[in-house]
């Protein structure tokens, strides 16, 4: 029988896509997925893609990774309580932990725009974010300031 602590702790593996091959894909089709429906995610992230494609002219995948690279952050904040009072202290963050920040930050921002397709908002917000530029990139931004702003708090870690 295997101990529980031996299961949490092995990584699950991110099998690829049918189309493009790829991990990432798949990771963004199991975030933009809601209630099972995995062939609409799929439908959604295609036509995003297709879209890109159209208006860049460039491998829309490579446009996604540049992205991703671009929302993924450096160092987060997590709160810890020291003596009565919260503080934010700055960590960094590890590769695999910072690109599920960034797809999540890259889909939220998709869902905060205004109108139109989910596959139309994720385009744009994409190639917004490749740009480094588009609230997803915005979000990074702030969290870095606010890690840079409590840099005093780093030796409570």
């Amino acid at each position: 029988m295997l101990h529980w602590s031996v299961v949490a702790n092995k990584k699950r593996t991110v099998e690829s896509d049918p189309i493009y091959r790829n991990r990432l894909v798949n990771m963004l089709v199991d975030r933009i997925m809601k209630d099972g429906k995995k062939s609409l995610a799929y439908q959604i992230l295609y036509q995003a893609m297709r879209q890109i494609r159209r208006e860049t002219n460039r491998n829309p995948l490579s446009v996604l990774r540049q992205a991703v690279r671009e929302v993924t952050p450096d160092v987060v904040t997590e709160s810890k309580r020291v003596g009565g009072s919260t503080y934010r202290i700055p960590v960094e963050v590890v590769p695999a932990e910072g690109k599920a920040l960034a797809i999540r930050w890259l889909l939220f921002a998709c869902r905060k725009r205004s109108g139109r397709s989910m596959a139309l908002r994720l385009s744009d917000e994409s190639m917004d974010a490749a740009r480094n530029s588009g609230s997803a990139v915005r979000k990074r931004e702030e969290i870095h300031k606010m890690a840079e702003a409590n840099k005093a708090f780093a030796h409570f870690r």
